[in-house]
């Protein structure tokens, strides 16, 4: 049994089928790329997996240290090291990076404001960030701006990661980090991604282009299309693609299903 597995996972929008029976099975230390044309299917994946209201699952399971994600909320599993760096990070108004981030350290510690000894220390915490921040080129000032609040592009992505390594999650689910980065920031990136890669660590990306593979090398891709895994293999799967595209896949998919279209 792997450390992290997606069995059969069915998932509908508003009352029509995305996800059409994804299986998946991803051990710590390993790195998996999930990838697939728009409308395939892939940030449905990452919602479902982290439990966003918005998708139903109506099949499957997602297992993790015994338990079955599905029957779990959001923060409950966060709780259990689960962690999704989104495509499109919120904007938090009013609140720096520095009292979200200890806040987050402090819940995963379980501190309930009671217990001091379970709360971070301010000497802890600028420990902690140091490295991070230094790989990811953000100079201390980052952490006094409003969570996402006026960011570029390049520098929520960014915070999405810092968060990463502040929190030292067992199960990371990178859903479109490269989304909109240029070239340094996908490098800056992907350094601090490689940095916390590690036997305690099982990161999934999900990504539409190969290019961000170039720097986070894979063990293994799976090429999702029409809400299905049509592909798995090691990372030549992605070098065929950059070669191919997606067409052939999604011809193959598309057959014998009902014809619906696909977010």
């Amino acid at each position: 049994m792997a450390d992290f597995e997606i069995r059969n996972l069915h998932v509908s929008v508003e009352g029509r089928e995305i996800l059409r029976g994804v299986s998946l099975a991803l051990d710590k230390g390993e790195v998996h790329a999930v990838m697939g044309p728009n409308g395939s299917g892939k940030s449905t994946l990452s919602c479902a997996l982290m439990g966003h209201p918005s998708y139903e699952v109506t099949a499957g399971e997602i297992r993790f240290k015994g338990r079955n994600l599905v029957e779990l909320e959001p923060d409950e599993r966060a709780r259990l090291g689960v962690y999704l760096a989104f495509q499109y990070p919120t904007v938090v108004p009013g609140v720096t990076m520095a009292n979200f981030l200890r806040t987050a350290l402090n819940a995963r510690r379980g501190y309930d404001g009671k217990d001091k000894s379970r709360a971070i220390t301010p000497r802890e915490f600028r420990a902690l960030l140091k490295e991070p921040m230094q790989t990811l080129r953000m100079d201390d000032s980052f952490l006094s701006r409003y969570v996402n609040d006026g960011f570029s592009g390049g520098e929520k992505k960014r915070a999405e990661i810092l968060q990463m390594a502040a929190l030292v999650p067992e199960i990371a689910i990178l859903d479109e980090t490269d989304s909109g980065l240029d070239i340094d920031s996908i490098r800056y990136v992907s350094e601090a991604i490689n940095g916390m890669r590690g036997p305690n660590l099982g990161i999934l990306i999900i990504t539409h282009y190969s290019l961000i593979l170039q720097f986070i090398k894979p063990d293994y891709v799976h090429v999702l299309v029409n809400g299905q895994i049509v592909r798995s293999g090691g990372p030549e799967v992605a070098d065929a693609l950059e070669r191919t595209g997606y067409a052939e896949w999604a011809e193959e998919a598309a057959a014998g299903q009902p014809e619906e279209e696909v977010e």
